[in-house]
C-alpha cells in the first residue's frame, strides 16, 4: 500500500457520486492541516476541484469538531441526538447480540440493509454487502432511490445500461445531445471543459435553463413530462429527411416497424403543441444529430418521472436510429459500470454468500416497511443519509422512532439519520486509507491514497464490517479478504499492467485508445440486436415498443415540483460544510415570474409550498430559468440545520415511476400560497 504519507504531497482521486472522478493533490503541511486541491497533471480536474468539494474537502472532512470520531450509544430519547461514547468492542458486541436474536427469532430478512453512494470508491461502496450477503438482510434498493428506471429501460433496449461512449469520441461527433442531465451542478468538469471544448454543436434538452443549457447551441425547453413526444418528433424529421440508416436497422435491430406509426403520429408542428416548444428549433435539433454519428448524453434526472422508463426507451432510440451505434463519436451514455474496466462486481459484493438471491424493496416502500415491526427489526444505514434524501420524510422520521427497531449509522458525521440510531459508528474519509475510484462517464481507474492519519477512532467500511464478521462468528474467507488483497485482483482483473504503488504515483490510468461502444455491433439482449421491440418488457407488463405519450399538465391551481442538484451540495454529502452552506443561503422555491404574478406573491415573502405528502414553509424568488408552471426546490440540505427542520422531500410522496418501483420525484405536483402572517 502507499507508504507516501511524509511526503510533500499525495495523489488520490475524489471519489464522489459524481461524473468527474477527478484526480486530486493533497497537499502536506507539517503541523498545519494538509490542503486538498486539483491535480495539474489530471486531464479531468486540470488542477482544480469543483466548487462543493473544494470547500468539504478543505472543511468539514478535516474538521474533527464535525467528524464522528469514537463509537456512540444513544442515551437520550431517538431523534434528540444525545450519545455517549463507547469503545469500539463494546459496539461491535452489542451489535452482533441484537444480529443473533433478530437472525434466531425471525431471519436475516428482517434486517434492513440501506445504503448508497455516501462513497463510489470500489472496496468502500461494494465490500460491506459481502457481510449483509451472508447475514440474509433485506437490500434497500439503492438504484430506487435514484437512476433505477432508467437502468431496466436500456436493459429492455440494448442488454445493458452501463457500457456508455468514451468521451474522447467527440473528436469524430456531429453533435452532442445532453438530455434531461445538468453537468454545470453534477458533472461540473465536463460542464467546463469536456462541452465547451467539444468541436461539435451541443444541444440540451431540459426544462430548466441551467448554466450548461445557457452556453448551449441549441436548448430545447420542453413542459417536464413531454421527453417521449420530443424524441418521437425528432424521429419524425429524421425519417422525413432521410437521415435514418435504414440498414443499421435491417441488419441490428428488431421491431423498428412496430414504431412506425407513432413516429408519423408526431410531426414537430404537434409536438410543439404538446411539448412548448418552436416546431423549427426541433427540426434543427434533428438535423443536427441526424447530419453525422452523435452522441446522447442522458441523464438520470431524466427518468425520476412518472413515466421515466419509457421517456429514456424512447430518448434512446435516437442513436439507433441514425446508425451512430458502434461507430467513433457516436452511441449513448447513461453510466460507464466497472465492467468496462473489467472489473467484476459479483466478486467485489461476494455474492456467492447469497446463494438464494437478495432480498430486496424499494426507497419508495421504505417508510412503510420500517412502520411495520413484523418486516423490520433492525436497520444498517452506511453510505446514505436517508431522513434527508428518502420520500415520506415526515413519516420516514417518525418509523425511525419505534424503540423497537435497532438502527447502527456508520457515516463520518452526525447526520439527520444517526440521530436516530442506537449505535454510530464513526467512518474513515477517502483521504484516509487507499481504494480504487472508477469514472462513471470517463474510461479511467483512479488510485485513492491514503493521505492523512484517520481522525479518532475512525475505521474504513471494509474494516468494520470485517469487525462485525468476525464478531458473529462468520468464517468464509471472502468476509475477511484485506483491502491490499482486493486491491491487487481488481488491478489484475482491469489488465492495466500496473500495481497499486504504480497507480498512485500517476494518480489515474487512462487506456491509450478511445473505446468506441458496441465496436462488434453485438448486444447483450435475448436476440444479440437492438431490441426496439422487446419481448422482455412485454412479459414484464409494458408495451413491445415505447410509446409517444406526454404527462398531463399540471392541475388547475398546482406546479410541478423540480427538485434537482444544487451547484453546492452532492445529495446532501456536503449539507453540513459551513461554507457550503453560507453559499447556499436561506432555502427557497425558484417560479417563473408569470406564476408568482399570478399568485399575487410579493418579494420579501414566505410561502407555503403543499403536496399531498406534507407542507414546507419558505422564501421564494422569480427567476426565468424557470418555465411557468413549475416549482423548483433544489436538493441536498441537511433536514436539522432548516429552520422548519424539513427539506424538499417533507413533499415527496414517494410514487414510483412506471419501471423498477424507481422514483418519480419529479413528478410531484405542488401548490404555492403565500404565508399568512398571524
Amino acid at each position: 500500500m502507499a507508504d507516501s504519507i511524509d511526503a510533500g504531497f499525495v495523489k488520490t482521486t475524489c471519489p464522489r457520486d459524481c461524473y468527474d472522478a477527478c484526480g486530486a493533490l493533497v497537499l502536506l503541511r507539517p503541523g498545519r492541516a494538509p490542503l486538498v486541491r486539483g491535480d495539474p497533471e489530471d486531464r479531468v480536474s486540470r488542477g482544480k476541484l469543483c466548487r462543493k468539494c473544494s470547500a468539504a474537502y478543505n472543511g468539514a472532512l478535516l474538521d474533527p469538531r464535525e467528524r464522528l470520531l469514537r463509537p456512540l450509544r444513544r442515551s437520550g430519547a431517538k431523534g434528540s441526538g444525545s450519545f455517549e461514547a463507547i469503545s469500539w468492542d463494546e459496539a461491535i458486541a452489542e451489535i452482533a447480540e441484537r444480529l443473533f436474536s433478530i437472525v434466531s427469532e425471525t431471519g436475516g430478512h428482517a434486517v434492513l440493509n440501506a445504503h448508497y453512494t455516501g462513497t463510489f470508491a470500489m472496496i468502500g461502496y461494494h465490500f460491506p454487502l459481502r457481510f449483509f450477503n451472508r447475514l440474509g438482510a433485506t437490500e434497500v434498493d439503492p438504484d430506487t432511490i435514484c437512476n433505477k428506471a432508467g437502468h431496466v429501460a436500456l436493459g429492455y433496449l440494448f442488454g445493458t445500461s452501463t457500457d456508455g461512449f468514451d468521451p474522447r469520441t467527440v473528436s469524430d461527433s456531429a453533435s452532442v445531445l445532453v438530455w434531461g442531465a445538468n453537468p454545470s451542478a453534477s458533472a461540473p468538469h465536463q460542464h467546463e471543459h469536456w462541452l465547451t471544448e467539444a468541436p461539435c454543436p451541443v444541444i440540451v434538452v431540459d426544462p430548466l435553463r441551467t448554466d450548461t443549457a445557457k452556453q448551449a447551441d441549441i436548448h430545447l425547453q420542453l413542459r417536464p413530462g413531454t421527453d417521449a413526444v420530443l424524441a418521437f418528433a425528432i424521429m419524425n424529421v429524421l425519417r422525413r429527411e432521410r437521415l435514418v440508416d435504414e440498414r443499421f436497422l435491417a441488419d441490428h435491430t428488431i421491431g423498428y416497424e412496430e414504431l412506425v406509426p407513432d413516429i408519423e403520429r408526431w410531426p414537430p408542428a404537434e409536438a410543439g403543441r404538446e411539448t412548448g416548444l418552436d416546431p423549427k428549433l426541433i427540426v434543427d435539433a434533428a438535423r443536427l444529430f441526424g447530419s453525422g454519428p452523435s452522441l446522447l448524453w442522458i441523464g438520470q434526472g431524466l427518468q425520476r418521472q412518472p413515466a421515466g422508463g419509457n421517456i429514456v426507451r424512447s430518448v434512446a432510440l435516437l442513436p439507433v436510429l441514425t446508425g451512430a451505434i458502434g461507430k467513433e463519436g457516436g452511441g449513448f451514455l447513461y453510466l460507464n459500470g466497472i465492467e468496462t474496466r473489467g472489473l467484476d462486481s459479483d466478486y467485489l459484493t461476494g455474492l456467492e454468500l447469497a446463494p438464494h438471491g437478495v432480498p430486496s424493496i424499494s426507497h419508495m416502500d421504505l417508510a412503510d416497511v420500517l412502520e411495520d415491526p413484523d418486516r423490520s427489526r433492525a436497520l444498517f444505514c452506511w453510505n446514505i443519509n436517508i431522513a434527508a434524501s428518502n420520500p415520506h420524510q415526515a413519516r420516514l422520521r417518525k418509523a425511525l422512532r419505534r424503540p423497537d427497531l435497532f438502527t447502527v449509522v456508520a457515516d463520518l458525521f452526525q447526520t439527520d439519520t444517526a440521530d436516530f440510531a442506537d449505535v454510530v459508528l464513526p467512518c474513515q474519509s477517502f483521504l484516509e486509507h487507499d481504494d480504487l475510484v472508477v469514472s462513471y462517464f470517463h474510461h479511467s481507474l483512479g488510485a485513492q491514497v491514503r493521505a492523512v492519519e484517520p481522525l479518532g477512532e475512525a475505521l474504513a467500511n471494509s474494516d468494520i464490517f470485517r469487525r462485525l464478521a468476525a464478531a458473529m462468528g462468520y468464517d468464509e474467507p471472502a468476509l475477511f479478504e484485506t483491502d491490499g488483497d482486493i486491491i491487487a485482483a481488481l488491478l489484475g482483473q482491469s489488465r492495466t499492467g500496473l500495481d497499486f504503488r504504480a497507480l498512485a504515483e500517476t494518480g489515474q490510468f487512462w487506456p491509450a485508445a478511445p473505446r468506441v461502444q458496441f465496436s462488434d455491433l453485438r448486444f447483450p439482449t435475448p436476440s444479440g440486436r437492438v431490441e426496439i421491440a422487446s419481448a422482455g418488457a412485454e412479459r414484464d407488463g409494458f408495451p413491445r415498443v415505447p410509446r409517444a405519450e406526454a404527462d398531463a399538465a399540471p392541475s388547475p391551481g398546482k406546479l410541478r415540483l423540480l427538485s434537482p442538484a444544487s451547484p453546492w451540495t452532492l445529495n446532501d454529502s456536503y449539507g453540513n460544510d459551513r461554507l457550503v452552506r453560507s453559499h447556499l443561503g436561506e432555502q427557497s422555491v425558484l417560479l417563473n415570474p408569470a406564476d408568482a404574478a399570478t399568485l399575487g406573491l410579493e418579494p420579501g415573502e414566505r410561502v407555503v409550498v403543499r403536496s399531498e405528502a406534507g407542507e414546507l414553509v419558505l422564501a421564494w424568488q422569480a427567476s426565468d430559468d424557470v418555465p411557468v408552471s413549475v416549482a423548483l426546490i433544489a436538493k441536498g440540505r441537511w433536514p436539522k440545520l432548516e429552520p422548519t427542520s424539513f427539506n424538499v422531500n417533507v413533499l415527496t410522496p414517494g410514487h414510483k415511476s412506471d419501471m423498477a418501483e424507481s422514483t418519480s420525484v419529479h413528478g410531484t405536483e405542488v401548490t404555492v400560497r403565500r404565508l399568512e402572517s398571524t
